[in-house]
């Protein structure tokens, strides 16, 4: 857990007061919450929460034959009407994750964002949230929403938000099943959903 605060907070660059609120309330609280500021810099605490998933959250080794022009870069996908404002982008600016730049980018359906390793889903896809957890089914993606009872139907991490504080809660079953390995620290830090992985559409 230790490990988790330390890097929730090792986050410098972002709108200072966005990052102050998450640090404070991880590394006091020790727990998944964080307090969430005024808007527009809701968007700036989850986007630190997104970051620092891509962190703790391992992804398996491509074959040989699935080599890509997305090798070297670890792509952060905002599917459908982006809430982040930039904030996202400033977040992960000039970091990398296992030796792999970070990049966001943003797709308008879900075809497009398949090789991504993660994938934010707005709330302009909630009338098809299911059919797009269908079309991900297995595959390698790291699917994130607050989208409401986004983990129970099948979506992997979702951010809710819970007197005032921004939390998570995991289908470690969806995460399982895709070949992710959550680390321990995060799952200890998740309110853990246990529920049928595949949506119907």
């Amino acid at each position: 857990m230790d490990l988790l605060m330390k890097a929730l907070c090792a986050t410098p660059g972002l709108r200072q007061r966005a990052v102050s609120a998450v640090c404070a309330a991880l590394c006091i609280a020790l727990a998944p919450v964080a307090a969430v500021p005024a808007e527009p810099l809701e968007y700036a605490v989850k986007a630190a929460f997104i970051y620092n998933f891509a962190k703790f959250v391992e992804w398996p080794t491509p074959s040989s034959g699935q080599a890509s022009e997305q090798d070297g870069v670890f792509v952060i996908g905002i599917l459908g009407q982006d809430p982040f404002g930039g904030a996202l982008d400033e977040m992960v600016a000039g970091k990398t994750v296992r030796d792999k730049k970070i990049t966001v980018k943003r797709f308008s359906n879900i075809e497009d964002a398949m090789n991504s390793h993660i994938v934010f889903i707005g709330h302009s896809e909630k009338e098809t949230i299911a059919r797009i957890i269908k079309r991900l089914d297995g595959a390698p993606v790291l699917t994130v929403s607050d989208i409401g009872r986004f983990a129970e139907l099948g979506g992997m991490i979702e951010l809710v938000i819970d007197q005032n504080r921004v939390r998570f809660a995991i289908n470690v079953a969806a995460v399982e099943q895709a070949g992710l390995k959550p680390s321990s620290q995060l799952l200890k830090l998740a309110r853990i959903v246990t529920s049928p992985v595949k949506a119907k559409e």
